[in-house]
């Protein structure tokens, strides 16, 4: 089989990449933030799956998860408030061949992004979406996002919050076309990795909310389930995560729920306490937009200056045109 030159030339290359290979700048967020843990598993996760970082694009909005692509060693793209799953749509539909992660805050995502997020669950497209909920707008210090619970006292509500907080899991699981759903916390640094690598393997929309630290402004918001274990519901199954004999001696809360079960995930989800961590759903045979749509199979270089000249042939004058409209010229 004949590949193009780039492809050849990229293949000169060791398929293998050390973990450093996948860094870029150095993290600046606080010390303690539940970000750090996501990055060390985001770039364990491009080392053990051996991902090129030519081949492989970061995708964010605005917030402090979103400078996820400053700290990565592949492409990037850091967006504007709530539009990181649209940019992502529109690099994987021009380039199906890429692998597409979407690093988004509870802000970013779930409120000025919210209506992106619903139709990005029923396109369905191939991409990893990681949800760093934190509960707080961090970046802007302090203001109530939709995910802060009921009574929290911040900057835009100093007398608490009024209503009780948006759950990602039920929403996302309640909209038409999805196919993978997953909850992780940053304190257990196993099942997060595992979660990520599933959400990866799967074939369309991963979606996977991780409930992320806030040593800011939110230091002790989530110590009760940090400091019991027994407040955390560990879903195993053969289908989906399994736990290590370690994770279970702390873990010992575990109950075993088949991720084709879409009923039961919605029940599972709208638990608070225990926090269930682990798959919710996944169904794989789900079809995806891209391949519907036949993505990235008709965009040549030749495709696309054709479109655009016919966009720009819209607005141009011709002299016949002007002669018709004015009479012949003198």
């Amino acid at each position: 089989m004949n590949l193009p030159v780039t492809e050849c030339l990229l293949r000169l290359y060791e398929e293998r990449h050390d973990l450093e290979d996948y860094a870029g700048g150095v993290p600046r967020w606080c010390t303690g933030c539940g970000d750090s843990a996501i990055l060390a598993a985001v770039l364990r996760l491009c080392r053990d799956e051996a991902l090129r970082p030519e081949k492989t694009v970061f995708v964010s909005g605005i917030g402090c998860s979103s400078r996820f692509p400053h700290y990565m060693g592949t492409y990037g793209f850091h967006g504007i408030h709530g539009r990181a799953l649209p940019v992502a749509e529109g690099i994987k539909m021009a380039r199906p061949d890429l692998h597409v992660f979407v690093n988004t805050g509870d802000g970013d995502c779930c409120s000025i992004g919210a209506g992106h997020w619903l139709h990005a669950v029923r396109y369905n497209m191939d991409m990893t979406v990681l949800l760093h909920d934190n509960q707080i707008y961090g970046l802007t210090k302090m203001q109530a996002s939709p995910t802060s619970p009921k009574g929290l006292r911040s900057n835009t509500t100093p007398r608490g919050a009024c209503l009780d907080p948006l759950n990602p899991l039920t929403v996302t699981l309640g909209v038409q076309n999805v196919s993978f759903v997953a909850q992780a916390v940053d304190w257990i640094p196993e099942m997060l990795y595992g979660i990520i690598a599933a959400a990866f393997h799967h074939k369309g929309f991963s979606f996977v909310r991780i409930i992320q630290r806030c040593p800011e402004w939110l230091p002790n918001i989530f110590e009760p389930w940090l400091n019991d274990p027994q407040r955390i519901l560990l879903l195993t199954h053969e289908r989906g995560m399994q736990v290590s004999a370690g994770l279970a001696r702390i873990y010992k809360n575990q109950q075993t729920h088949d991720p084709a079960n879409l009923d039961r995930a919605r029940e599972i989800a709208a638990r608070a306490d225990p926090l269930p961590v682990g798959i919710l759903y996944r169904n794989a045979d789900v079809p995806r937009y891209e391949d519907m749509r036949h993505g990235g199979q008709l965009r040549t270089p030749g495709f696309v200056r054709a479109g655009l000249e016919a966009e720009f042939d819209k607005f141009t004058v011709w002299p016949q045109e002007a002669e018709t409209e004015t009479g012949p010229a003198a």
